[in-house]
Formats: structure tokens, sequence, C-alpha cells
């Protein structure tokens, strides 16, 4: 009977640990898509004058998805990062206000097509 509960625990880390080296390569990933979207921001921020709230938002649920993939490399948590959990929502900006493009008019529209 000890003998199955110190294979499963076994079967269980082994398990953890191909997770934990799949995330180690998501992350590699998603730090270079972090580092573009950090780059992007600045050109955006330049040119207009304020942050894109797009990428604000993108970037900081990416970041904490980076978080949730070190509290499970590091045994802080025992919860997956997505795709197992859902993908983090962006909190509300503590900088600066993000630039805002109003919404482009719409043509008024005839009801019969024109030929």
């Amino acid at each position: 009977m000890n003998d199955q509960k110190v294979e499963a625990k076994y079967e269980s880390i082994l398990l953890r640990v191909l997770w934990m080296i799949v995330y180690v390569l998501v992350w590699q990933v998603a730090q270079l898509i972090l580092g573009a979207v950090v780059f992007v921001q600045l050109i955006y921020r330049l040119i207009y004058g304020a942050p894109s709230a797009s990428l604000m938002n993108f970037g900081d649920s990416l970041s904490q998805f980076l978080a949730q993939i070190g509290r499970f490399g590091s045994f802080h948590s025992d919860q997956k990062p997505w795709p197992f959990a859902d993908w983090p929502t962006p909190r509300t900006p503590e900088g600066e206000a993000p630039h805002v493009v109003a919404p482009a008019p719409h043509p008024a529209r005839d009801e019969e097509p024109k030929l």
C-alpha cells in the first residue's frame, strides 16, 4: 500500500517536471513578445505622445502570465498557467493615460445600391 503512494507521488513529480520544461520554453517565447511590445509601445508613445491602450492591456496580461509561470515553476502554486487557467485580465493602468483613437464616423447609407 505504501509503495503505491510513493509511486503516485513519483509519477506526479515527473509530470510536473515535464510541464515545467514546456513552460520554460513558453517563457522564452513570451519574454521575446513582451520585449517587442515594450519596443512598439515606446515607438507609439514617441509618435502619438501617449501609450497605446491595447498594448498596455496586452503587456499587463502577458506580464501576469509570466508571473504565473514563475509561481508554478517555483512550486509557489500548483495551478498551471494558461491554457489550463484563464488568460490574466489586465489591471487598471497606474501610469500615463492611454492614447484614445476616436471611432471613425460611418458614412450615410442609401437604401438603394448605386450602379
